[in-house]
């Protein structure tokens, strides 16, 4: 198991958003007040061209998150080691704060699925998603934080409660955590549990990022509320209500605003991010004492 310390390079604003190609230019040429950008490490596992001229030029301004998509994780086969040595590159050359995987798979035998899939929560699957970690960790050496999954379903075969099992790989790995607070909002709608029930039981002193994106309301085929992790719109209200109650119990943490489908323009994405920023600052303020900011 590596210990690493985890880096906290976030100054003034802890808040950061997606970087998109959209937005580059307007990114390089006025500067915006932006605590960190995150990027999918998959989208930039090439050797060169555009994409990582812009990359190299916004990394000279602002620090970086990497959030990875690919690792399969929680797949019950051995990682690929390929792609975690172009992880492995991609990190060395940028050099991130942060860098993030989810709990969950997406390769079977020779296959890679375009999805992030849930595992069920037993001793096996801890076993090896802890065994997992620690090879990324040891191959990156550094820490990496674990994601919490949206899910649609749960498996009969778990014996253990989500957030019990993450604790577990927290303890056995030493790695962080990423809190999605949209995902909690999606897998509590779906699975009809309570949200609040939830981050009450996270291991919240793990918590090194946040993540808050929107989601698609729907209806199962009994007519039961059913939400869709698309990540193409506005945070719901119900999210930012969980942020505030997270934020509360764990202080400043760098929070980032997913928006990865339809993507908006800049105004309106720094605007979620401004949002986020204030909650933060407000609840700050009321914790010190200090008069709380308007707006």
């Amino acid at each position: 198991m590596l210990h690493v310390p985890p880096v906290r390079p976030w100054a003034s604003r802890r808040t950061g958003v997606g970087l998109k190609a959209e937005h580059y230019l307007t990114i390089l040429e006025h500067r915006p007040e932006m605590g960190f950008f995150e990027i999918h490490a998959e989208n930039y596992m090439g050797e060169g061209g555009p994409p990582h001229r812009f990359l190299a030029a916004v990394r000279e301004i602002y620090p970086l998150s990497i959030h990875g998509v690919g690792l399969s994780i929680g797949a019950d086969r051995p990682l690929d080691r390929a792609h975690l040595a172009r992880l492995k590159h991609l990190v060395d050359r940028y050099r991130p704060a942060l860098f993030s995987e989810h709990l969950a798979w997406s390769s079977h035998d020779a296959g890679f699925l375009n999805d992030l899939l849930p595992v069920p929560y037993t001793d096996a699957a801890l076993a090896r998603i802890a065994d997992h970690i620690d090879e990324v960790q040891e191959v990156l050496g550094r820490r990496m934080l674990l994601e919490n999954p949206s899910t649609y379903l749960a498996f009969a075969e778990s014996t253990y409660a989500e957030t019990d099992f993450i604790r577990e790989i927290a303890r056995r790995t030493g790695c962080g955590l990423l809190l999605d607070v949209n995902n909690v909002i999606v897998s509590a709608t779906n699975q009809a549990f309570d949200p609040d029930a939830y981050v009450d039981a996270f291991p919240l002193d793990k918590v090194e990022e946040i993540h808050l994106a929107g989601h698609t309301p729907d209806q199962d085929e009994a007519g039961r509320p059913l939400l869709i992790d698309t990540h193409d719109r506005p945070v719901d209200h119900r999210v930012w209500d969980l942020f505030a109650r997270v934020v509360s119990r764990t202080g400043p943490v760098a929070t980032l605003i997913e928006w990865d489908a339809d993507v908006p323009d800049w105004p309106t994405l720094k605007a979620e991010a401004d949002r986020a920023e204030a909650i933060i600052s407000r609840i700050c303020a009321r914790a010190s004492g200090l008069p709380q900011p308007v707006g």
